[in-house]
């Protein structure tokens, strides 16, 4: 007879505990902990389980395990590949996540069509109907027989159509929607999800399919269920932006196969999701002209570099202590810089409020933000306009000083390439750097150096 344990798991960050409690020992979180009810089968047998990898048991040693065989493909999105590291890995498990109507679904559909020219897809939707999936497909000028499409909540089911139609790709969307039978829990409930994504990482692992899992997030932001359920698949993206606009950013919080520090930008229209091989030229469409208080950064996203428009407002305080308020720049960092500038840059910013704002939805949690930022508080301050042609790149200390940030020479040449003709850079480590033709480089080594030559 089968035997039933009650576990309790935090939502937060998947700490598994046997009695139920207000406050998560592990991370601090309250009323985060729901209850977990785990059937066992009592003593298993030889063959009660099968092997992840399929096949023996046995273990081989590194030299015995055969990798000759290519096992990364392009998914026909170049953005979608840098993200992914190069291209889908065979029997991966790829978690796609983000706000309901932000375009995860469409994103996954699309790449469909070039997936489709050589490989076999089961796309298994528990959200929409065959009727559904077909006019979207036909928006999106997605027309292949390689396509086989599947309505479906009950997880065996859809295991029953993998193994007679032995798909290369598997696209569930999405894991809050499936439910397993031998499980009583209601779909979309921790216990459900675990085991959906445990059945298909099976799948993944034991038949080398690839699996794409489409996962909504709750009101924190985070993938809806367990946290365990971010551990136990390969690669987590996100897929980040206003659903109102126009622009999407996907970015890898978890990859076994490349780097999560790549981005890949997309911009929505009436035909789906369409790349954006040139960010920098996005995010700064719209820039004013000869308006004081911006300044141009650049940014490192893994080998990319970004350019994007800081923004700063500097305005006479009406109250007692003076407001500060940060988007898309930490706020800790934004404040450190201000009290700098006070300090060693000669602005008496006591009296006065600072707003600081990065243009097309990016977070600058670099520090070679610092010096753009700090310049564009220094403009507004002083009401005076940095030129249109002029770019910064610099970390600033508590003492003033400017230092230098890795990665120069490729944020050079993307400055250079966009039109800019002078950066302001450090001057301590950059003697021997080699500016690109058609660039003058300002070397400073302090933040009231750089003020004055940009201002």
């Amino acid at each position: 007879m089968a035997k039933t344990k009650t576990v309790y798991y935090c939502t937060s960050c998947g700490n598994e505990t046997l009695k139920w409690q207000g406050r998560c020992p592990a991370c601090g979180a309250w009323n985060t902990m729901e209850e977990h009810v785990e059937k066992g089968t009592g003593v298993q047998g030889k063959n009660s389980r099968s092997p992840i990898g399929g096949g023996s048991r046995q273990p081989k040693t590194l030299s015995q395990v055969d990798i000759q065989t290519e096992v990364r493909y392009s998914t026909g999105m170049g953005e979608l590949d840098r993200v992914l590291g190069g291209g889908a890995v065979d029997g991966s498990l790829v978690l796609v996540g983000g706000a309901p109507g932000i375009g995860k679904s469409t994103l996954l559909l699309q790449i469909c069509d070039c997936l489709c020219r050589e490989k076999k897809v089961l796309y298994a939707s528990g959200e929409e109907s065959e009727r559904q999936l077909k006019l979207r497909a036909q928006r999106l000028q997605v027309h292949s027989e390689n396509l086989l499409i599947l309505s479906e909540t009950r997880l065996g089911d859809i295991l029953e159509a993998v193994e007679e139609v032995k798909p290369d790709i598997l696209i569930a969307d999405s894991i809050q929607t499936l439910y397993n039978e031998s499980n009583e829990s209601a779909p979309g409930s921790i216990s459900q999800v675990k085991d959906c994504t445990m059945s298909l990482m099976q799948v993944a692992k034991g038949q080398g399919v690839t699996v794409f899992v489409v996962g909504h997030i709750n009101k924190d932001g985070a993938i809806a269920g367990p946290k365990v359920l971010e551990h136990m698949v390969d690669c987590v993206l996100y897929f980040e932006g206003d659903r109102n606009g126009t622009y999407r950013l996907l970015r890898a919080v978890k990859n076994r196969f490349g780097s999560t520090n790549e981005i890949g930008v997309f911009e929505m229209g009436d035909e789906g999701l369409r790349e954006v091989p040139n960010p920098s030229e996005m995010l700064l469409s719209g820039r004013p002209q000869h308006a004081p208080g911006t300044c141009v950064a650049c940014i490192m996203e893994g080998t990319r570099p970004l350019l994007a428009e800081v923004q700063a407002l500097v305005t006479k305080t009406t109250f007692n202590v003076p407001r500060r308020t940060s988007n898309g720049f930490d706020f800790n960092r934004a404040v450190l810089l201000m009290a700098v500038l006070e300090k060693r840059g000669g602005l008496h910013l006591g009296t006065f409020d600072g707003y600081i704002n990065v243009v097309g939805g990016l977070t600058l949690d670099e520090p070679a933000a610092d010096l753009p930022v700090a310049l564009a508080v220094a403009s507004s301050y002083r009401d005076v306009a940095i030129p249109q042609d002029l770019a910064a790149i610099g970390e600033i200390g508590l003492a003033g000083e400017v230092r230098a940030v890795s990665h120069l020479s490729l944020r050079l040449s993307e400055i250079a390439r966009l039109g800019f003709t002078r950066c302001v850079i450090p001057k301590s480590g950059t003697e021997t750097l080699v500016a690109p033709s058609g660039l003058e480089l300002i070397r400073v080594r302090n933040v009231r150096e750089a003020i004055e030559f940009s201002l």
